[in-house]
């Protein structure tokens, strides 16, 4: 009976467990497979600056004359923005707002740009656009050329979407260390670093959009003897061209964003740099004003192109006037007109406004002392409740699970005996049921909470994951694991590796449970959801860096502060994507089950959420690139795990140890990205759905 239950599957997992007990025995012996030597290395880091520098050397000039070149069209756009009176620009984005969604967004628009004129951040606010406003154009028309290639050939496709992957995933300071050596400190390496890192979107959606192009209107097109040409502007653009508006806003988002990022490195005088002064400086007030300008623009820019991209087609056009055609572009030109006029007799209409910033700080700054003066103790006691029971234990953990550092006792003899037992118990039970998978994974379980994740020897936990990857998603993952695992090993960045899965891991793995958990309220009871959903807006929203400001400002620099920015950026997936998969499983299913009696718990448990889980698994893949996501920002407010290392890197000029650090970062995300989709597939597949 047990020799019929041992398969293939069951006896290549065996014995990876049984060598790595072997590995875990005999380290003492050999302290290689614990800790890889420093002399077998990898030069990674030396050779990606030799060519760096080589490449500078060589084409230094060349660059520097682009640079200069590019910095004309910002200060064109700075010059324009700065010098229209604020009262045109609240004109024109009002309308425009008006026009994409209506009232509610061109009131929610004049509000926000009302707030960045009195609080008086005018300038830096316009800095800031206007290199949203130059780095947009270049990466939408990057993009949508890479799309149009990725269309028409397969093999490029398969080229491209790899690279963007790796382009997606790789940390944001990553991205400004090439840049910043080729191009130089200044607004440059904004525009640079936008492009580079907004374009992707643009791609994506342009492949998606053209293929989704029914086959019927296109053979349409042919039969009307369009042209190549005729065929691609006059039929595939304007049938995908919604897909294609999606692409402009998540490009723009993602420009604002990196733009934000690269302020803070450039040291421009944007709205970046000015709210890292502000909490360098420790002044809650000005830096929560400023936060607000950024998380206002952030919103209103989204809205605004989000608008547009979902906005109804009109049918009507060839019926109306030129008049009523163009009458938003009429009202725009003679309104900006008539209001530049007006500020020659209105003094207030002028750029010369009374700034509010000073006089609201104040008071603040004085509040918040006083809140945490009043409740210290209740905050330090929260701080060490979660270092202490919570983030030391699982960083103690990962470098020796079963310790008395961790357990407060000392692991006897007989303590292993029993611990042993238990496990090998369970697992024997699952292997005689014929529950394969369950025992493997109570062995597993057992080898990595006694020995830790980074005292595990190194050939065993490359092989692990790697085995792991070929079982969920195939030979290439599993291939692609290993080869990715090794690359972080022979750099010599794997203790540091460690430390960023553990503060990533704890985040979301508490982002994904609450998140979950928020996600099945709501889509439970319409309040809640009505309730989460603007919230899950403005936090997806939002700049990475404004959410880290109340934070920091609350619990000071460290891990526990970079865990709960994490926490409270990556749920947002993890809410939505629970909410949509239980909001939308198939009614007939759902029908059988309260037929046969189920009651709402039981309908809950055992049917709605075991067919949500693949959408539920898409939400902890999306948790966990949020939570990669947010590490990066957090190294701002002190890590120790790569995303320090980039940090580092990138203000010290090392091209080659933040590049090596950041593409660490990006294997780490690809990895846990293609297990994650391959495990919801295969699931969703196994249940005849549809993700």
């Amino acid at each position: 009976m047990i020799l019929k239950k041992l398969d293939y599957f069951f006896f290549v997992w065996m014995t990876v467990i049984l060598l790595t007990v072997l590995a875990i025995s005999v380290q003492d012996l050999f302290p290689w497979l614990l800790n890889y030597p420093k002399e077998l290395v990898w030069p990674i880091s030396d050779l990606l600056n030799f060519f760096m520098n080589l490449l500078v050397s060589y084409t230094g000039d060349f660059f520097l004359t682009v640079s200069w070149l590019l910095a004309f069209p910002i200060k064109a756009a700075q010059l324009l923005l700065q010098s229209l009176p604020w009262v045109v620009i609240l004109f024109l984005f009002t309308l425009l707002a008006y026009f994409s969604s209506g009232f509610k967004l061109s009131l929610f628009t004049f509000f926000a740009i009302t707030y960045m004129v009195v609080i008086g951040y005018w300038e830096e606010s316009m800095n800031t656009l206007s290199l949203v406003v130059i780095s947009v154009p270049f990466a939408i028309i990057f993009g949508f050329g890479l799309g149009i290639l990725g269309f028409y050939s397969k093999k490029a496709e398969r080229v491209i979407m790899p690279i963007l992957d790796v382009f997606q995933t790789v940390p944001t300071f990553a991205y400004l260390l090439p840049i910043l050596l080729l191009f130089g400190f200044g607004t440059v390496l904004g525009l640079i670093a936008s492009v580079v890192y907004s374009f992707p979107p643009m791609v994506r959606n342009t492949i998606l959009g053209l293929q989704r192009v029914p086959k019927e209107i296109i053979e349409s097109g042919i039969m009307a003897g369009a042209t190549d040409r005729q065929l691609f502007w006059q039929v595939l653009v304007p049938s995908s061209a919604r897909q294609l508006l999606l692409g402009v806003n998540q490009t723009t988002m993602a420009s604002l964003s990196m733009v934000i990022i690269a302020s803070i490195i450039g040291g421009t005088a944007d709205i970046g740099w000015t709210v890292l002064y502000y909490i360098r400086k420790a002044e809650v007030g000005e830096s929560l004003l400023v936060g607000i300008v950024i998380a206002l623009m952030a919103i209103m820019i989204d809205r605004i192109t989000s608008g547009i991209a979902t906005r109804p087609s009109s049918n009507k056009a060839g019926n109306e006037t030129i008049l009523i055609r163009y009458r938003y572009t009429i009202i725009a030109v003679f309104g900006s007109v008539l209001l530049f006029i007006l500020t020659n007799f209105i003094q207030i209409f002028d750029n010369s406004f009374v700034q509010m910033g000073p006089k609201l700080a104040a008071p603040m700054n004085d509040w918040f002392d006083a809140f945490v003066k009043e409740y210290r103790s209740s905050i330090k006691e929260i701080k060490t409740f979660v270092l202490f029971y919570l983030m030391l234990p699982t960083k103690i953990g990962l470098q020796e699970a079963v310790s008395p550092y961790t357990w407060g006792f000392e692991f006897l003899v007989t303590h292993k005996i029993i611990y042993f037992s238990i496990f090998i118990s369970f697992a024997t039970w699952g292997a005689l049921k014929g529950r394969r998978k369950f025992a493997i994974t109570i062995l597993l379980f057992m080898l990595f909470f006694y020995i830790g994740l980074t005292k595990m020897p190194w050939p065993s936990v490359i092989i692990i994951y790697s085995l792991l990857g070929w079982h969920i998603g195939g030979s290439r993952l599993g291939v692609g694991t290993g080869i990715g695992l090794s690359f972080i090993l022979v750099t010599g960045v794997w203790p540091e590796a460690m430390i960023s899965i553990y503060l990533c891991g704890i985040a979301v793995i508490i982002s994904f449970i609450s998140g979950t958990l928020l996600g099945i309220w709501a889509a439970n009871n319409n309040f809640v959801s009505a309730v989460l959903r603007p919230i899950n807006d403005t936090l997806q929203t939002m700049p990475l860096f404004v959410i880290l400001i109340p934070f920091v400002m609350l619990f000071k620099i460290g891990d526990f502060t970079a865990l709960l920015a994490i926490i409270a950026y990556a749920i947002v997936p993890a809410i939505r994507y629970a909410e949509h998969g239980l909001r939308n499983l198939p009614e007939e299913v759902i029908e059988a089950a309260k037929m046969m009696g189920s009651t709402k718990q039981q309908l809950l448990l055992q049917v709605k959420i075991p067919l949500a889980l693949p959408v539920m698994m898409l939400g902890l893949n999306q948790t966990i690139m949020y939570g990669i996501a947010m590490l990066v920002i957090a190294a701002l407010v002190g890590t120790n795990g790569l995303e320090q290392i980039v940090y580092i890197g990138l203000n010290d000029g090392n091209f080659g140890v933040g590049m090596v650090a950041g593409i660490s970062m990006a294997i780490i995300a690809i990895i846990v990205d293609r297990m994650t989709k391959s495990w919801s597939i295969n699931r969703s597949k196994q249940l005849g759905l549809e993700v």
